[in-house]
């Protein structure tokens, strides 16, 4: 019998095209500083061109929390679309080569893979422009049930619910998972993709989601309150378990009444704060599904985020394995 995995990922397969800039760049083009936004071909060709010198790295925010679970040594897998391009042999390469199980069939026709855009001000702050290309026509054809039977967990992406095609297929794949006695993770992406969707976003939370994952500003608009703590106390009464990333000041935990203020890691300087988010939650998953005390799930989120912070990309360049074994045994 095939091993379980402990995570399935849901979400876009998205290559990152990385490039530093300053504030007067993104105030230039309209950017919101630290956001997301969706653009189309046209932009995603116009912006390319505009772009200082650039580093591709696969990404997408799912994928980037299965690269950093399988770092880790979780069992882990990934669903996501890509086109037969060079960038989707790109996506699909690395996400293998770092141990992720795999097999969502490339597209071949239609929109080519998705690509982020992501501009890095002297603060490490990122600033995305996505064009979500192939990824927006996941579909529930391109689920694999065997896949999402197996999981002790499947950990589903706020960002694909901008396509209806994926939307449903998030649906689907929730009822496979709850069918089969297992446990949603979701996580809300982006302040922005909460105001698109904040009312499906709750209703998804309050009646299927066992864990939640957010970060300050995220959990302030799904409640639509200034107090994080409340939002956050609220999101406890939802849902099992709430993990809120709170940048320098760490994270919180809540579980029922039970509360953790996990610190930020110390002495981290911070290069570029892609995929801290994603690579928190793969370090809280593993701990989760390895049984770990959620206290101890933070913490090993907090050490992930903080590699990930310290060099571009959103992949783990350091040993994930070897950095939890010093901090936690």
């Amino acid at each position: 019998m095939t091993d379980r995995l402990q995570v399935l990922a849901i979400g876009n397969a998205i290559v990152d095209v990385l490039a530093r800039t300053d504030d007067a760049f993104l105030h230039e083009k309209g950017m919101v500083k630290g956001a997301m936004r969706l653009i189309d071909e046209a932009e995603a060709e116009e912006i390319y061109g505009q772009m200082g010198p650039a580093t591709e790295v696969s990404g997408g925010a799912a994928a980037n929390t299965a690269a950093g679970l399988a770092a880790l040594g979780a069992r882990v897998g990934f669903i996501g679309r890509v086109r037969n391009d060079q960038l989707g042999e790109v996506f699909t390469h690395d996400i293998r080569a770092q141990g992720v199980e795999y097999r969502t069939a490339p597209a071949t026709d239609g929109l080519a893979t998705a690509r982020c855009f992501i501009f890095i001000t002297p603060d490490g702050q990122r600033t995305m422009n996505t064009f979500l290309g192939a990824s927006t026509r996941l579909t529930s054809g391109d689920l694999t049930p065997d896949q999402i039977a197996r999981a002790d967990v499947i950990y589903v992406e706020g960002y694909l619910w901008d396509a209806p095609e994926a939307k449903q297929a998030i649906r689907d794949a929730i009822g496979m998972a709850k069918a089969a006695g297992n446990r949603v993770a979701f996580t809300l992406s982006d302040s922005f993709c909460v105001d698109r969707h904040r009312a499906e976003f709750l209703a998804l939370v309050r009646d299927h989601v066992d864990i939640l994952f957010a970060n300050e500003a995220e959990i302030k608009s799904l409640y639509q309150t200034d107090d994080a703590g409340a939002a956050a106390a609220q999101a406890a009464r939802d849902c099992a378990i709430v993990a809120v990333t709170r940048s320098e000041h760490g994270a919180w935990v809540l579980a029922g009444n039970d509360r953790h203020a996990v610190p930020a890691v110390p002495g981290v300087t911070v290069v570029d704060t892609t995929g801290a988010g994603d690579l928190f939650a793969a370090g809280f998953l593993h701990g989760l599904t390895s049984g770990r005390s959620l206290a101890d799930c933070g913490t090993l989120g907090c050490l992930c985020a903080a590699e990930i912070i310290s060099h571009v990309g959103a992949r783990p360049e350091a040993d994930l394995k070897a950095l939890a074994a010093a901090h936690l045994g």
